[in-house]
């Protein structure tokens, strides 16, 4: 009788707690695309150099690689999630800190277009990503993966801006990165797996 009973408890609450855990991974996803987009505006309006929104890049790919990491076990734990919270607010405080120092940057240089431009694309996956969390189209595996490849775009950014400066050659390489993920993204979102 009590087995049934388990049984019964838990069938009720499985769904329950699918759309709590989709909401806390969909938040963490949501927060990594409002700091993408406070770096893209500290470029375009000049608080921010190509070489500080590298190094903020380089933070963000740490952020990216903890959810990876969270994630890839497919549950997200209270532990887990509170520690990239850490991450995320200090990351955060890092993107204020460098938007409101004494160091700008040209927003129409061709290394800020470029970074300015790879930040727009970032945004942009980080919001696929999120969509498809949202939908139930991305499993939390899925998404660990998607976090992984984000990882490795920031990191290819914060590589290719850390000496202030991105050449045509550095933005085709991580537009190529950037390209691979994009159709990860498309294929993980219509595989037809559900979360």
């Amino acid at each position: 009788m009590n087995v049934l009973k388990t049984m019964l408890a838990l069938m009720l609450t499985i769904p329950v707690a699918a759309p709590v855990l989709a909401q806390t991974v969909g938040s963490e996803v949501q927060r990594d695309l409002n700091q993408e987009s406070r770096i893209e505006q500290g470029l375009k309006s000049g608080q921010l150099s190509t070489g500080e929104a590298a190094r903020l890049e380089r933070g963000e790919a740490r952020i990216d690689k903890m959810e990876s990491r969270a994630l890839k076990d497919g549950n997200l734990s209270p532990d887990e999630a509170a520690r990239i919270q850490r991450a995320q607010n200090q990351e955060s405080r890092a993107i204020g800190r460098l938007k409101h120092n004494d160091v700008t940057g040209d927003p129409n240089s061709a290394s800020s277009q470029r970074m300015q431009a790879d930040a727009q694309r970032n945004i942009n996956q980080q919001s696929r990503i999120e969509q498809g969390i949202q939908s139930g189209q991305l499993t939390n595996r899925e998404a660990s993966q998607l976090e992984r490849g984000q990882s490795r775009v920031d990191r290819a950014e914060a590589r290719a801006g850390r000496d202030g400066h991105i050449s045509a050659g550095e933005q085709a390489r991580i537009q190529n990165r950037e390209n691979v993920q994009s159709r990860q993204i498309f294929r993980d979102k219509h595989n037809g797996r559900k979360r």
